[in-house]
């Protein structure tokens, strides 16, 4: 057996799809945000970053670095272990305090990252439920679909943000039969909200456990940086909120958070957290620090809205074709994975910013895309630069603007059930 060819099998197929990836070489710039240093073999430059997941720019903020420095001279660098291992570092205890009130709930457990916490809770609640039934929405993420995987239970996907499909579903389970219904409040591909309130509606009347990933929400949305959840006051309407503190809050790791039982059930039964080094101390404590920051101050908040909207006009101003978003997600939609890839090097190579190419399995084939997400340090030099690199780039490769061709793609998530929506002009 040439065990070494079938790997090599595996890379080609993935650059003849045009799909295969490249990591760029960034060094982040601390107290210069959203700038970076890109190495390329024996070049270094400077390039501004549009499409980092640290959304307020709290990875960087003084406050934030002073607590994890600190941390890590107190109490050293590693956790030592597992928490069953080496206890609970304070830190960490602190950071789940912090957490559970975030959100309202009584307890929170955190994890070493947002894909752990999602897998880990879901399936272990899954297990623990008799019969269970998921009913996810066919866009959630792959850590999310990991979870449902892995539970065993029976799932059942319904239509992105589809309530008379999820309630037709609900309807044809009896009542005592334990269900769960797993969905995001941003999708971070599309940048659309799903309809919390109503979702909850649905749950109370089927008698149905309600599982809510915020990870693209928290710090961001509420007057305390709770998510869309907080945002519009329901958050005690959901069973367990799950979260990351590698986003808007600018540290590392994954949680959730609900009743005390619940998490007391997760963390007694779910082997991603029973078998897994805890986080360290310098990062609890920086993600502590961050996130009581954000819980009193709007400033974060109000400096990315305002470049979420300026990053907006000004793209539509010039006919590029944005994707319909709600929030601060801005996809840019390209329809052709090499055209994709080639218009992200394009804009690093000969414009200087970094946005990188979203392709299969990501997002389905046909809608590849390149995705923005402004901060509250993309100012209006910043924003004039973009589009005026992103005009050069579509004219380069003939890319159609916004109103010169329309655009069918599927909703659904890579391997969920097609649906077409008609992608509107940039502005429409």
């Amino acid at each position: 057996m040439d065990y070494q060819a079938i790997f090599a099998e595996a890379i080609a197929a993935l650059h003849a799809e045009r799909r295969y990836r490249v990591f760029a070489d960034l060094e982040r710039i601390a107290g210069r945000y959203p700038y970076a240093i890109w190495r390329n073999a024996d070049e270094a430059r400077e390039i501004a970053v549009w499409c980092s997941n640290d959304y307020l720019g709290m990875g960087q903020n003084q406050s934030v670095l002073d607590a994890m420095t600190d941390a890590a001279r107190r109490m050293g660098v590693g956790a030592g272990g597992t928490r069953n291992i080496s206890g609970t570092n304070h830190p960490l205890v602190e950071l789940e305090a912090e957490l559970a009130d975030l959100h309202g709930k009584e307890a929170a457990l955190v994890f070493t990252s947002g894909f752990v916490s999602n897998e880990a809770a879901i399936s272990t609640i899954a297990k623990m439920l008799p019969d269970c039934v998921i009913l996810s929405d066919e866009l959630n993420h792959a850590s999310m679909i990991e979870g449902v995987r892995r539970s065993g239970a029976q799932k059942l996907i319904f239509r992105h943000n589809d309530l008379d499909h999820l309630e037709d579903l609900l309807k044809q389970q009896s009542i005592v039969r334990p269900k769960l219904i797993a969905f995001e409040s941003v999708y971070s591909m599309d940048g659309d909200i799903a309809p919390i309130a109503r979702i909850a509606d649905l749950a109370e009347k089927y008698g149905a456990m309600t599982y809510l990933d915020e990870v693209h929400a928290v710090g961001m949305y509420g007057p305390r940086g709770g998510g869309i959840a907080e945002r519009d006051g329901v958050m005690d309407r959901i069973d367990v909120i799950e979260g990351t503190l590698a986003k808007a809050f600018g540290a590392l790791g994954g949680y959730v958070t609900a009743s005390r039982v619940i998490v007391d059930t997760i963390r007694s039964y779910a082997p991603g957290f029973i078998f897994t080094t805890a986080l360290p101390p310098a990062i609890a404590a920086a993600a502590t620090t961050s996130i009581r920051h954000l819980k009193q101050s709007s400033g974060e908040r109000e400096g990315q809205s305002h470049a979420v909207a300026a990053t907006k006009a000004a793209l539509a101003d010039a006919h590029l074709p944005m994707m319909p978003s709600d929030t601060h997600i801005i996809p840019i939609f390209v329809g052709n994975a090499d055209l994709c890839k080639r218009a992200s090097t394009m804009l690093l190579e000969e414009h200087g910013i970094y946005i990188q190419p979203i392709n299969y399995p990501t997002v389905p084939r046909g809608t590849e895309r390149l995705r923005i997400t402004p901060t509250p340090f993309h100012d209006t030099a910043l924003i004039t630069e973009l589009v005026s690199a992103l005009t050069a780039v579509w004219q380069r490769l003939d890319l159609p603007f916004a109103g010169e061709t329309e655009v069918a793609r599927p909703a659904a998530a890579a391997g969920g059930n097609a649906r077409l929506a008609v992608f509107p002009p940039a502005g429409g």
